[in-house]
């Protein structure tokens, strides 16, 4: 997982960069807030960062109100460092769009477990954003069926009847009936698809795998 470090003192970030590439993170450093705000706009940013409260060019917590106003398509989990200790800054720092806060100097086993809740927290934001995903497709599958179904039953019924004008050794009577089978095919896959769509999102969701064949409902 790619991390973020976001500090303006060189000990403080070579420490953070040699404890994370140890705990087997990918490491990124930045010395100022103008650089870490150009890492956090890349096309693959780190989505967990340790930014330091007093930065030169952009502070930490600017950088905070930065990101929470910007809609980003995957989450970003952001851990404040700061000296600070009072009550009342903790407090500015998470209004500011902060998801945790640690206080310097820190031990490392506490550092350690408050990324390990950061990636369990982003781990859980994008399986629902995954969710979301996959309901809005099992949402658009139901209404394209609902529109196709209107059709089909015409070409159906207008195959059938041709089918009655026709004798049954006649060569278009088998083309004819084959046409016609596949329209029936046809019309299964959309109602399958519009139970799916309206009983079944839950479970596929958990399952992420979608098996018309094997899909039924039962009023």
């Amino acid at each position: 997982m790619k991390i973020l470090i976001a500090e303006d003192d060189k000990i403080t970030r070579s420490m953070l960069e040699h404890k994370l590439t140890n705990w087997g993170f990918d490491a990124v450093s930045t010395a100022d807030g103008h650089e870490a705000w150009k890492a956090l706009q890349s096309p693959d940013p780190p989505r967990l960062v340790l930014l330091d409260w007093m930065m030169p060019g952009i502070d930490g917590l600017e950088i905070c109100k930065r990101l929470r106003q910007v809609k980003a398509e995957v989450p970003t989990h952001v851990i404040i460092l700061t000296a600070r200790t009072d009550q009342k800054d903790i407090v500015e720092g998470l209004e500011a769009g902060a998801d945790d806060y640690i206080t310097k100097p820190f031990e490392d086993s506490e550092l350690q477990a408050r990324i390990h809740a950061g990636q369990r927290v982003l781990e859980l934001q994008m399986a629902l954003l995954e969710k979301e995903k996959l309901q809005g497709v099992l949402e658009t599958a139901g209404a394209v069926c609902h529109e196709m179904n209107q059709p089909l039953q015409a070409i159906s019924g207008m195959t059938e009847l041709m089918l009655l004008d026709i004798e049954d050794g006649h060569p278009l009577y088998e083309r004819l009936t084959k046409v016609k089978g596949q329209i029936e095919r046809m019309g299964v896959i959309t109602q399958k698809l519009m139970r799916i769509t309206r009983y079944q999102a839950k479970e596929l969701m958990k399952r992420k795998i979608v098996d018309l064949d094997g899909s039924s409902y039962e009023d």
